[in-house]
């Protein structure tokens, strides 16, 4: 076991902490391994009744993954690359399909990897420090780890906004559109986490009875103009919504979307389209995988990792660099289904 991730034993209770404060606890090979290792250990041991996933010191819950890794992998053979987004996707997949309850503590920054993580759990809890943001398209990349199942299922298109703008939620925003079940005042975590280890049994009534009135969910005053100009699932179509409303608003959000990949928007747009009709979480895993094994070898990621992660120029040079010079048939290539010996499996 990496000492990346502390596994113990508290009772009753299994407990998952990642433990990279100096990486904001983003997620590597082999936390994603231990994970599955954790949870198989547990699934057959009677005396462990529910499992907590948090994380040890330092600000949380979990900045993403390997990103670094993933740039480097995918320059050359792609090979790491694909082994990372295998074992997460299981990960993602066993927490997913996991019969005992889970419960996720996003205290802090909750993003990318970190959100795949969260909500597969039963029990997510959101405080006043939660961050929760998919900024994928800001890096060539495209909300995965379930992003095309989660965001496809958000009420109007608050979904397709968040994947294609990267926008940050606060924690009473993530209990208004469901992606947290609960919404505690940070400095009631230790008590809640106590009482689950004392009575596992009544996870939802302990943590209802420590949850506290959220603020009002700013982004809910929004939804009438993101349901109106993200209607449609045409990127050019968005971009023209945007530029004929000429309100303020309108004008920073085409003005966000300006700085993110045109392709890995395309990218996300289609993916939340068939993600809304994916018959299983598993179906999902799969195709997400394919779209990952791909995009991960393809410029934009690279350059966007160059940009915003190693030069920090925040400068990324997109190619294609505009939604009009992205064809369906690079967006055909990218969605194309692996060969059967290469696809991903839930293990």
């Amino acid at each position: 076991m990496t000492d990346d991730l502390i596994v113990e034993s508290e009772g009753p209770v299994g407990r998952i902490r990642l433990n990279r404060p100096m990486a904001l606890h983003a997620l590597n090979l082999a936390m994603c391994e231990g994970v599955i290792e954790a949870l198989e250990a547990w699934r057959g041991d009677a005396a462990v009744e529910a499992i907590v996933v948090d994380h040890a010191e330092g600000r949380g819950f979990c900045a993403g993954g390997d990103i670094r890794m993933l740039a480097a992998s995918g320059a050359t053979d792609g090979v790491e690359a694909r082994a990372f987004f295998h074992a997460e996707y299981r990960m993602n997949h066993r927490l997913f399909t996991y019969a005992k309850p889970i419960v996720a503590f996003m205290d802090g920054i909750t993003m990318g990897g970190g959100v795949g993580l969260a909500l597969p759990c039963r029990f997510r809890v959101a405080t006043e420090n939660t961050k929760f943001a998919m900024p994928e398209t800001g890096i060539g990349l495209f909300p995965d780890v379930g992003g095309g199942w989660y965001l496809s299922r958000l009420p109007g298109r608050i979904g397709q906004y968040l994947a294609l703008t990267g926008h940050r939620l606060d924690g009473a925003e993530c209990l208004a559109l469901g992606l947290a079940t609960q919404y505690l005042a940070g400095d009631t975590l230790d008590t809640a986490k106590a009482r689950i280890a004392e009575t596992p049994q009544n996870i939802a009534e302990m943590l209802d009875a420590l949850a506290t009135t959220a603020p009002d969910a700013k982004i809910l005053a929004r939804k009438d103009d993101i349901d109106r100009l993200f209607a449609s699932d045409v990127l050019e179509e968005i971009y023209a919504a945007l530029e004929a409303d000429g309100g303020e608003w309108a004008t920073q959000t085409l003005a966000t979307l300006k700085t993110k990949s045109p392709q890995t928007m395309k990218v996300s747009l289609r993916l939340l389209h068939e993600g809304a009709a994916m018959a299983s979480f598993a179906d999902e895993m799969r195709q997400e995988y394919a779209v990952g094994a791909h995009v991960v070898q393809r410029h934009d990621f690279i350059e966007g990792v160059r940009a915003v992660i190693v030069d920090k120029d925040n400068a990324p040079r997109w190619d294609p660099a505009t939604p009009e010079d992205v064809t369906d048939h690079v967006i055909d290539q990218i969605f194309a289904p692996l060969p059967e010996h290469e696809a991903w499996t839930p293990g």
